[in-house]
């Protein structure tokens, strides 16, 4: 590392440090921000253009077993996107999928430096941090599986919610898992007998329990573990048409939160605000689903926007994922992780030539563009299910101007504007709106503020994305194509106080962090030494409990939040 960096005439957006777009200058000295810059540091001059902290992603599928067998089960998508060995760069392939390689360097071409991975199974942990190792360049977290937890769907039925918490406490720990997911709750566990479950009071089969009461337990033993993030829910019936008044009762299941924080994160929530009966009647229900949005500060959403083209789905939601297979008819992967989870992987095309395809479209623009608060909703595709990461400029030039999305207007389904309102639409996101859904909001709503992320104030992790724009002279209104490619390659990307990318090429070999939570609890709720939890354990897993977690070489550069839980 270099004495320090000190970037000169840096027009800087940082909504987590009140900072709207000011010329200054930025000093990094030993991976931090800091007041003042060394003698000596290298000097880059900014030169006026656009200077964030680097960019976050709280939603998107990169890494674990289900993500490589969408690697495998797709070797036409992996014969796109190659690129071959240039410099520190290794050989990548692949487009909606790419190796990790591939979406590390993608990553950083763009500005982002911090990735969590959507869904992780606990039992398939280690192949997730392995691949946490091979994605050098963003810090890496893994929302863990809860969803068809057999453990804690009995603590559940029992309303017991401390034990519910010290299952949870012991899972994260055990497998160096940052937050509490939950895909579907209940559904893919009824999915491994065939069923599947149609509304949050529908009872979970042989377990007795519904999804609103998962939900609300698992909500109530995340604010006992006091853990960074909130709950991370991924709602029933996604992708049904008539699946936004599901998304509402879901909603509503949010207790107030009383210390500027969400309890509820709901993500891709375009795929679950759909009107209507059938396919044939799909409708927009986005100001529904925003109006209850913007009553309740606790929730947070992402937009899991569709883009149009050729993507993978692959999601913990197995059942959904047999639905988009009899509508599509294309090759198909299930599987089931026992006692816990499951998922499903669909190659898919978006099209706009289909009705259908082209509402999924415009519900997710609607989404930001009618949260009044752009900290509750979040800048995503679903990382692939909607579209590849690589689309998020442009889906920021979309929100950015009307003009684009007029322009797109002409190439849709024409009937589409009889069934969605994005066309009445005037408002357009400005520079500060895209920072906090890209970067600070991010931060705020995984709770990662703490150790530095999403902002650039002094003592933050150095951790800044130079782009190519110049907000005094750009009207992005008019120029969304220059705001498109200037989003889709930094000129400097700064990694931890290393330039890590550089004009689109990745420079120097990278050195992730894994970053996980362990929530402290009082000895009797120690998990690992409950005897009836241990005899369960090794009565239905393959595994022996003792041989279960993650061991500490799995995560070579380990970062671990650590909290007093309430117990």
């Amino acid at each position: 590392m270099t004495q320090g960096i000190l970037i000169k005439n840096a027009y800087v957006i940082d909504p987590l440090s009140g900072i709207r777009g000011e010329i200054m200058d930025i000093a990094i000295r030993d991976g931090r921000i800091v007041e003042d810059a060394l003698p000596g540091s290298e000097v880059i001059d900014a030169g006026g253009c656009l200077t964030l902290p680097g960019g976050i992603d709280s939603h998107s599928h990169v890494c674990g077993t289900k993500v490589n067998f969408g690697r495998y089960m797709s070797p036409e998508d992996m014969r796109a996107g190659r690129t071959s060995r240039k410099g520190v760069m290794h050989v990548t392939s692949g487009y909606s999928v790419p190796t990790t390689f591939g979406n590390s360097y993608r990553y950083s071409t763009m500005g982002y430096t911090t990735v969590l991975e959507g869904a992780m199974a606990p039992l398939e942990a280690r192949h997730t941090h392995e691949e946490f190792t091979a994605t050098p360049h963003q810090d890496m977290l893994a929302n863990t599986l809860f969803d068809g937890n057999w453990s804690v769907m009995e603590a559940v039925r029992e309303k017991d919610v401390k034990r519910a918490a010290a299952i949870v406490a012991w899972t994260l720990a055990a497998v160096k898992g940052f937050a509490i997911k939950l895909t579907n709750p209940g559904g893919t566990e009824a999915w491994g007998w065939g069923k599947d479950v149609s509304h949050i009071h529908d009872p979970v089969p042989y377990f007795e329990v519904t999804p609103a009461e998962i939900i609300s337990t698992m909500i109530q033993a995340n604010e006992i573990l006091r853990l960074p993030h909130s709950v991370h829910l991924h709602c029933n019936n996604l992708g049904v048409p008539g699946n936004f008044r599901t998304t509402l009762e879901t909603m509503d299941l949010a207790p107030p939160a009383g210390d500027d924080r969400q309890t509820l994160y709901l993500t891709h929530v375009q795929f679950h605000s759909y009107g209507g009966t059938t396919w044939r009647d799909i409708s927009s229900k986005s100001e529904e689903i925003a109006r209850s949005l913007n009553s309740k500060p606790q929730v947070v959403i992402d937009m899991g926007q569709i883009m149009f083209g050729r993507t993978t789905t692959m999601t913990a939601d197995g059942p959904m994922e047999f639905k988009l297979y009899m509508l599509h008819h294309n090759k198909w992967s299930n599987h089931d992780v026992e006692l816990e989870t499951g998922s499903g992987i669909i190659p898919v095309y978006y099209s706009r030539k289909s009705l259908v395809n082209c509402v999924m479209w415009a519900i997710g623009l609607e989404l930001a563009l009618l949260a009044k608060n752009p900290w509750q909703c979040l800048l995503s595709t679903d990382n692939p299910n909607g579209a590849p990461f690589v689309k998020y400029p442009e889906i920021i030039a979309l929100l950015m101007s009307r003009r684009m999305r007029e322009n797109e207007r002409k190439e849709i389904d024409p009937r589409t504007e009889h069934y969605v309102p994005l066309f009445a639409l005037d408002r357009e996101l400005d520079w500060y709106d895209i920072a906090v859904m890209t970067r600070a909001g991010q931060a705020k709503a995984m709770g990662i503020t703490r150790i530095g992320k999403g902002h650039l104030s002094p003592g933050a992790q150095a951790d800044v994305a130079i782009y190519p724009l110049k907000p005094d002279n750009l009207d992005p209104s008019v120029d969304y194509q220059q705001v498109m490619a200037g989003f889709s390659r930094t000129l400097y990307t700064i990694k931890r106080g290393r330039v890590v990318a550089r004009d689109g090429d990745v420079v120097v070999e990278g050195a992730n962090s894994t970053i996980w939570t362990r929530s402290r609890v009082p000895p009797e709720y120690d998990m690992g030494s409950d005897p009836e939890f241990t005899r369960k354990f090794d009565q239905y897993y393959t595994v022996r409990l003792r041989n279960y977690p993650v061991q500490d070489v799995y995560l070579p550069r380990g970062v671990c939040i650590e909290t007093e839980a309430a117990l």
